[in-house]
């Protein structure tokens, strides 16, 4: 598929009205929400919510940059490595649909177990808040790689243009779960992404820890062993929260703390293993510094 092709279908593809319909839609629940609290004085940290809104147009405004069509010029040559080109039609994006879902599920968790991942993706669990304006608490910087999870559903066939709505109508449809005025929802907890099943995500406590990484269907972690009920009550945040509602600071606090470490280690090796390997690891002659001090 060709570069003005595919700018083509981002432009004049008939799902991409639904795309924007979709949009408008979890602008008005979240504006909702947020007037709701304002009548009710429903207790919210306000700062918290505007720093969510500011992040927000910060990314609007870098979707009309280059970062922003990053996955469009890297794609289209990766897809021509492909043997087969899947046509575009209803059944082929249900399928499509799925397996960027599926996509979604693997992303996600690499995004939590390798730090250098985490850093952008810890933006959105910084908040020690919950409500609808979490959705728009996303890393300013995510658009230099997501891109990149896509590239095996563009290998086996789907087009560049089909791979990305297909990841976009995933993350469009968890707006509505970040809140905590829905209940849980019974059988629907058990196979779908529900505002039950990921304030359990969103939870700092020990046994909601990297649990429940799933975009629209919650089976992938059934399958997977990350499935985990809503038991106890949700303390939202970081396990080390962060204090602060600077945008630029919320976006790039987790860079800083991992470059701080990288110039205290004392080989490559480990300085390779702060930035790509797990959250939690350090040398052992990190703890024995900080003893001594």
């Amino acid at each position: 598929m060709s570069f003005a092709k595919l700018i083509s279908l981002f432009e004049e593809a008939g799902i991409m009205t639904f795309i924007g319909y979709f949009f408008l839609f979890n602008l008005v629940l979240i504006t909702s929400e947020i007037i709701w609290d304002l009548i009710t004085a429903k207790k919210r940290r306000w700062n918290d919510t505007l720093a969510n809104i500011s992040i927000f147009v910060m990314n609007q405004l870098l979707e009309k940059t280059i970062l922003g069509s990053l996955g469009v010029i890297f794609l289209i040559p990766i897809s021509m490595l492909s043997f087969y080109q899947i046509p575009l039609n209803i059944y082929t994006w249900i399928v499509a649909f799925f397996v960027a879902d599926f996509t979604y599920y693997w992303m996600h968790r690499l995004e939590h177990e390798h730090r250098i991942l985490w850093a952008s993706h810890s933006v959105h669990h910084s908040s020690q808040d919950y409500n609808l304006t979490i959705s728009m608490r996303l890393s300013i910087v995510e658009g230099l790689f997501e891109w990149m999870f896509l590239i095996p559903m563009v290998l086996v066939g789907f087009s560049p243009f089909q791979a990305i709505i297909g990841l976009v109508l995933v993350a469009q449809f968890q707006t509505w779960i970040h809140t905590k005025k829905i209940g849980k929802l019974g059988w629907l907890d058990e196979i779908f992404n529900t505002p039950s099943v990921h304030r359990v995500h969103h939870g700092s406590n020990n046994k909601y820890l990297d649990k429940n990484y799933g975009g629209f269907l919650i089976i992938w972690d059934k399958l997977f062993g990350t499935y985990q009920r809503e038991e106890e009550k949700v303390v939202y945040g970081l396990t080390k929260n962060i204090e602060t509602n600077n945008p630029i600071t919320i976006n790039f606090i987790e860079y800083k703390n991992i470059w701080k470490e990288v110039k205290r280690c004392k080989t490559l090796k480990d300085k390779l293993k702060i930035i790509f390997g797990n959250l939690i690891w350090k040398p052992e002659y990190f703890g024995k510094e900080e003893q001594e001090q």
